[in-house]
């Protein structure tokens, strides 16, 4: 492994950087969520323990020694609940049991004692913006009359124009098309993703009581925290105004003046989109983090999937009150280009520090192009919204290379930080798919022009000689595996020094033994500007310094430095080669 490289006089370089502005400071206190790295588990495309080529409770179960062995601190596992499966289960029919598809309830509590016992944290999606259309209080919906009870749990108005034969308004869909359909006695409903997703409507004080007992539900069994989708959601402005601006699938800029940021496609729009981030979710929060905190100590968390900018507005979700992670979903934006990459890291850690939180860094999830893929397009090029055959393919060996380098900064970075399943293999995007496959409502909806998330979503393989690479020996799997997911099969790559498997294994080890997640960040000055480095210095006298070179020339280690982990071999000098990453004792 890149530990065990020797030491010779050629990593002795004659370069003496200095330490610049310090970025952060260490963290204190004992919430385990401060520096936890938490790995997302997809429950569709984990495992299939039962043969019906749908990924399963059971399957996760007889995988966890290899998270425990990997070294991540928890799991995070998307939506298991009863669900018609419009959209991969975000579209929810019942919050507090499990769908028959990935098993009982109780291989959920087997689950969450398994991990328990390997000492790994469990959290769980919660989804709250909208519920299914099967849900109960839907159907009751549906079949009350307008003005109703029922009807006041989601967001029902009259139509426009002659006979209400228009919308109530122009929104349009995250998934393309119109936000509102029309029930069957006239009356328009609100769905800002699929129609078969309504919206809730959280001014109703019976929606906000039933999802605090949900949480109870949850905790009560063992969970330690929930991921909370559509976090910057939930509350619409008063009278619903119009937006003219085109709504994006968890697009548009990050940054200063865009707004609410990705969701609502205003593009640098000054003015805040009326469907995202109003101010009012801040006080469901807090009413959410008052129940977690009713059950002590080890602590409940909650993070944020909250897709808004600027980053003040960001770390509004993490006041000391409300949530305690936020995405970062500005570092998961940022091209790979050095000087952004510094800006963005900066700000970052500034806006958390406004408000004690941690900064809670990721670069991929089931929502979004892997990050080995995106790097490997052409820089500048903006992160699609998933990648068919007929778009323009990622360079394999160049994002691979980017990829590892990516992560091995990110893992150096103070705070927590959120792994994809499937990215320790460098497992890329699948962009062969056929459109008769699909399955992402944002493909159908958008008339294809969104190819959607499918991408990053097809199983895991285990095993590179079984019958669909060791995911399930039964039928076919949800999503076909392309035969090029073979060589980063997990039995490839096990053991295998230099492989992106032991690069993760081998960071989770160190960042776990340095303590870096709670370390200060310090800048370091003296390389070009197409270097990023830093020094992290977690306890007296520890100082690891994190270089990654994105420039043409290879660039020298500081004088004396041990070096720890390396992304991409050095050079028979010593120089660290472009896109290449490295940790070091400094």
């Amino acid at each position: 492994s890149a530990s065990t490289i020797p030491l010779t006089a050629t990593h002795v370089m004659s370069v003496s950087p200095r330490l610049g502005a310090r970025l952060h400071d260490s963290a204190t206190g004992t919430q385990w969520w401060r520096d936890a790295v938490i790995y997302q588990v997809y429950p569709r495309s984990f495992a299939d323990s039962n043969g019906d080529g749908i990924g399963d409770l059971a399957g996760i179960s007889g995988h966890l020694a290899y998270l425990k062995d990997l070294g991540v601190d928890g799991i995070w596992l998307s939506p298991y609940y009863p669900s018609p499966q419009a959209d991969a289960g975000y579209d929810v029919a019942d919050y507090r049991a499990v769908d028959p598809i990935f098993g009982t309830m109780a291989d959920l509590d087997a689950l969450i004692a398994r991990c328990h016992a390997l000492g790994l944290r469990f959290i769980i999606d919660i989804v709250p913006n909208h519920t299914s259309d099967e849900h109960p209080w839907f159907v009751a919906a549906l079949a009350g009359p307008a003005g109703s009870a029922e009807r006041e749990r989601y967001i029902f108005r009259d139509g426009a124009g002659v006979g209400g034969v228009e919308p109530p308004n122009n929104w349009r869909s995250v998934f393309g098309g119109p936000a509102w359909t029309r029930a069957a006695d006239g009356q328009w409903y609100l769905h800002l993703f699929d129609a078969k997703q309504p919206d809730l409507n959280w001014e109703n004080p019976e929606v906000v009581a039933d999802f605090e007992d949900t949480l109870r539900f949850w905790c009560d069994r063992g969970v330690d925290g929930f991921r909370v989708d559509v976090a910057h959601g939930l509350i619409k402005a008063a009278g619903l105004p119009d937006w003219g601006a085109e709504q994006e699938l968890l697009g548009g800029a990050v940054g200063e003046g865009a707004g609410a940021g990705d969701g609502d496609g205003a593009g640098g729009a000054a003015e805040k989109a009326p469907m995202w981030d109003q101010p009012g979710v801040h006080e469901i929060y807090r009413g959410w983090r008052r129940v977690l905190d009713s059950y002590g100590v080890p602590e409940r968390m909650m993070v944020a999937e909250a897709w808004v900018s600027p980053l003040e507005a960001w770390a509004a979700y993490v006041r000391p009150d409300e949530m305690h992670q936020s995405f970062d979903f500005a570092f998961l934006e940022c091209p790979w280009a050095a000087s952004e990459l510094r800006s963005a890291i900066a700000s970052s850690l500034a806006a958390s520090d406004t408000v004690g939180a941690p900064t809670t860094w990721v670069l991929s999830n089931h929502d979004v192009v892997r990050h080995v893929s995106r790097l490997g397009l052409e820089i500048g090029t903006p992160r699609p919204h998933g990648i068919s055959a007929d778009d323009p393919q990622p360079d394999e060996e160049l994002g691979l290379r980017r990829g590892r380098a990516a992560t091995t900064l990110m893992l150096a970075l103070p705070g927590a930080a959120y792994l994809y399943q499937g990215e320790e293999l460098g497992l890329p995007e699948a962009t062969a798919l056929p459109h008769s496959v699909r399955q992402d409502p944002a493909f159908f909806r958008s008339g294809g022009a969104e190819v959607g998330r499918d991408g990053c979503r097809v199983p895991l393989p285990w095993d590179s000689d079984a019958r669909h690479f060791g995911f399930g020996d039964g039928a076919d799997p949800w999503l076909p595996q392309p035969d090029s997911f073979e060589p980063y099969a997990v039995d490839r790559q096990l053991g295998v020094a230099g492989s992106t498997l032991e690069l993760y294994r081998e960071l989770l080890r160190w960042r776990r033994f340095l303590g870096l997640g709670r370390g200060s960040l310090l800048a370091v000055d003296g390389y070009g500007d197409d270097v990023v480095a830093y020094a992290n210095t977690p306890g007296e006298g520890r100082r690891v310094l994190v270089l990654v070179n994105l420039g043409t020339e290879p660039v020298a280690l500081p004088t004396g430095a041990e070096l720890l982990v390396v992304s991409a071999p050095l050079t028979e000098d010593g120089l660290v080669p472009t896109d290449t990453a490295v940790w070091a004792r400094w």
